[in-house]
């Protein structure tokens, strides 16, 4: 069996429900404790939570990466010098922007990454920009201080995105031709980048798609530090580690929680070791979350969506004959739910 099969075998193995402006809930059927040691300590006081936004910060050493995929054109240049020199190669202000921030621990040379590289290679009339902010989002000195101190630079490195969006409109690029996605600590500095945008601009951005938004230092948070609805013309949220990596929150047009409550995604089971394997089934079923929405760029009509008012509802078959919507596409109705397979 090649990739391609094996994928599209996973794909329509799950459930996929959608509440728009409510939530979206994608489910299968994998046992998974809400309660393990590792999401205990994602949220407990052990990680200190710095929204400051006061400090004169910077982010300058964040890296910029542009890419004309039909020109055969890979740009590298530092964040506050990028939008002048991207706008060297005789930019068609026609085509879609696609502009990628990923998480915590992100790196431009890093899976996620390469996906997305890969994803938008061959689609036509985009050009794809990604950010690289390592070095204010990596690790060290080690995990818990190191998501702190990425938590620090959330705002100031979403309020840099936003300026360089801004750029970009004053050098002639549309609103409706920019469609930001985030990842994790990347979706919500793109709740920042979009006001910062609008703030400047007097315009909304066309699109954000908020990958598995980061939960922990956020969901209990004011909306005001989160992404949330309003930040663009339209904001879609997936959840795939609601709870654990991801947020529980739901913050936009449309929220889509991807398999069990978009808690657990497939081959993501946390196994028998208490800590360490629910921590490497977060990581996973946060991975996986990047994966769907990519998969969409080249079958955008593949999760059906029906309006229901919840998971539990769906789940008993309670919404078949409800309004129907297209996951990955803006909302013909407010609430809906997907069933694949």
């Amino acid at each position: 069996m090649d990739v391609r099969a094996r994928r599209a075998i996973i794909m329509t193995s799950v459930i996929v429900c959608v509440m728009l402006s409510a939530s979206l809930i994608l489910s299968t059927y994998a046992n998974y404790n809400s309660f393990g040691p590792f999401r205990t300590l994602l949220y407990s006081d052990w990680i200190t939570c710095d929204h400051n936004k006061n400090m004169e910060v910077s982010v300058n050493e964040t890296q910029v990466f542009f890419y004309d995929f039909a020109n055969d054109i890979n740009a590298t240049s530092p964040i506050d010098q990028a939008v002048n020199i991207i706008s060297t190669y005789n930019l068609d202000v026609t085509r879609r922007f696609i502009v990628f921030v990923p998480g915590y621990k992100s790196h431009i040379s890093k899976k996620t990454e390469e996906l997305i590289r890969q994803t938008f290679q061959n689609v036509p009339n985009t050009y794809l920009i990604i950010f690289d902010h390592s070095t204010y989002t990596t690790s060290r000195p080690g995990k818990l201080k190191g998501y702190e101190r990425a938590v620090y630079h959330t705002y100031y490195l979403g309020k840099a995105v936003g300026k360089f969006l801004t750029e970009l409109r004053r050098k002639g690029v549309p609103s409706r031709n920019i469609h930001c996605v985030g990842h994790s600590l990347g979706s919500q500095m793109l709740g920042y980048a979009g006001s910062a945008y609008i703030n400047a601009t007097g315009e909304k951005l066309w699109r954000v798609t908020a990958i598995d938004p980061a939960g922990p230092c956020f969901s209990n948070s004011l909306i005001e530090e989160q992404i949330r609805s309003g930040v663009a013309e339209y904001v879609e949220v997936y959840h795939c580690n609601a709870g654990g990596l991801g947020t529980t929150s739901v913050l936009g047009d449309a929220d889509f929680f991807f398999n069990y409550e978009g808690a657990i995604q497939p081959k993501c089971n946390p196994g028998i070791l208490p800590g360490k394997g629910e921590s490497d089934a977060a990581k996973c079923s946060h991975k996986a979350c990047v994966r769907y929405w990519a998969y969409t760029v080249h079958n955008p009509g593949y999760f059906l969506a029906w309006k229901c008012d919840s998971y539990k509802e769906f789940n008993k078959g309670r919404c078949a004959g409800n309004e129907v919507t297209i996951a990955g596409r803006p909302p013909a109705v407010k609430q809906a739910h997907i069933r694949k397979g």
